[in-house]
């Protein structure tokens, strides 16, 4: 009776995990428009209802701004060149539309770190999941365990069961979070574009620019991550001491969690958004 309790916890212990983190290359290589329809269409509509007329508005106090500069700028109008009007009217002419093409060029950068992201998860194809040879002799083991060890598993692998549960589920939020937060990100695109027509305030949309860069190849370090940890997984013996060894798997799990983590932060860091 032991044995089995203890073996259904075992059998069940990586079922979570080993779930989400087989998703993950689905999940971070799937485009905003693809990941969900429904959500997408919500917030282009919103966005091109409710933030285009405001990016409307902070694109014609800039270019009026502009316009300023650029008469001024020649010693107040000492040395005043007509060809600074074409030069204004081609860079509002811009302006306008990268706000209209906001959200294709927000989604052409996505393809892009899907492709990358394809690309590599095609590389990154090692399991992380405990096949069934490895329990077959983890049962044989036990089934050579005395009552009282046998106790002493079956609390440590309700314990890991536990903590697997949770691995589980800090893998789903980082995952599904990274998409929430892109469309988020997304449905303001019209602002920051509304910015590229002064040198200034540019800085603006660059920095947009740099953090959707940041958020798409987040994705490849998550697949980096799970590339890692599935080596890792597959490093590990399952010895006579079993217990030992999910200790060393759980270990293995909550690095991934934390390495996963600190894939925001990191992807950030590369493309210099803040």
């Amino acid at each position: 009776m032991l044995v089995s309790a203890v073996m259904n916890n075992l059998s069940g212990m990586f079922d979570s995990v080993n779930q989400q983190v087989g998703d993950v290359a689905t999940q971070v290589g799937t485009t905003p428009a693809n990941f969900s329809p429904g959500v997408f269409s919500m917030i282009q509509s919103v966005s091109e209802s409710v933030i285009v007329p405001i990016a409307g508005i902070f694109l014609t106090i800039i270019a009026c701004y502009e316009l300023i500069q650029m008469i001024i700028d020649h010693n107040n109008l000492a040395n005043f060149e007509t060809w600074i009007f074409f030069k204004w009217i081609f860079k509002t002419f811009v302006a306008v539309m990268l706000i209209t093409n906001c959200f294709n060029i927000a989604m052409a950068v996505f393809d892009v770190a899907q492709s990358v992201i394809n690309s590599a998860s095609g590389i990154i194809g090692t399991s992380t999941s405990i096949d069934g040879t490895t329990l077959a002799s983890m049962q044989t083991t036990l089934e050579a365990m005395e009552i009282g060890e046998l106790l002493s598993v079956l609390m440590q692998t309700l314990v890991l069961s536990f903590g697997m549960w949770i691995m589980g589920l800090i893998i789903f939020v980082i995952v599904y979070g990274r998409m929430i937060e892109i469309y988020l990100m997304v449905s303001l695109a019209p602002i920051p574009f509304s910015t590229f027509g002064n040198r200034e305030q540019s800085q603006i949309g660059q920095n947009y620019l740099r953090s959707l860069m940041a958020l798409a190849f987040q994705g490849f370090l998550i697949m980096i991550c799970v590339g890692i940890y599935a080596v890792l997984i597959q490093s590990v013996s399952i010895s006579d001491d079993i217990v030992a060894s999910l200790w060393g798997v759980m270990g293995y799990t909550v690095l991934l969690c934390f390495t996963l983590f600190k894939t925001g932060s990191l992807s950030k860091a590369v493309f210099s958004a803040h």
